[in-house]
């Protein structure tokens, strides 16, 4: 997922601060988040799929 998808997810879930925090690293291109781009990657997929399983089980 690119920084930008990544932002626009975080916002989406309300996560304002880290969203920022993701545009700042990935922006100075830090080795912390391009160590932690894949996983980062990977758990906001996760949230989005319990979020819309949740959903989903609600209606």
């Amino acid at each position: 997922m690119q920084p930008n998808a990544m932002i626009q997810t975080l916002k989406t879930l309300k996560l304002h601060g880290m969203a920022q925090a993701v545009g700042e690293l990935a922006s100075q291109g830090s080795p912390a988040y391009q160590g932690a781009e894949g996983i980062l990657d990977s758990l906001l997929k996760l949230k989005l799929l319990s979020v819309k399983c949740a959903r989903s089980a609600t209606k």
